[in-house]
């Protein structure tokens, strides 16, 4: 793998081959709200709730602190193109979501972080 997108689609895959596996329904993969922002995942839950899921990467020495290296302003532009999906999808602000960190390690372990923040 050469460039960042490449390494990102790789363990973004083992992030969706996860979800998938604990029974969560893909609904979107690299959202792109044009100046809103992206989405690496949105995902549904076996009781319909939304998951919006943001996918780190942490190379040699595990995980690092993945929630750290989600910051803010990070956290508003994931929230805003999350409006903007539901938005363009129908939803009502009425339908619940949550916003979960994925953290892939350089051998391909993972940490599923729920709830890893609010909206914002």
């Amino acid at each position: 793998m050469h460039n960042r997108r490449e390494i990102g689609s790789f363990y973004e895959n083992i992030a969706a081959k996860y979800l998938e596996k604990h029974g969560y329904t893909i609904l979107e993969r690299n959202y792109h709200a044009g100046r809103h922002g992206e989405i690496d995942i949105i995902a549904e839950d076996a009781a319909g709730m939304l998951v919006i899921c943001e996918c780190r990467y942490r190379g040699k020495g595990g995980y690092g602190n993945a929630l750290e290296s989600v910051n803010t302003a990070k956290q508003r532009q994931i929230c805003r193109t999350t409006l903007y999906y539901y938005k363009k999808r129908g939803f009502g602000m009425d339908h619940a979501c949550r916003f979960d960190v994925i953290a892939v390690s350089g051998d391909g372990t993972l940490k599923h972080i729920e709830n890893a923040f609010d909206f914002i």
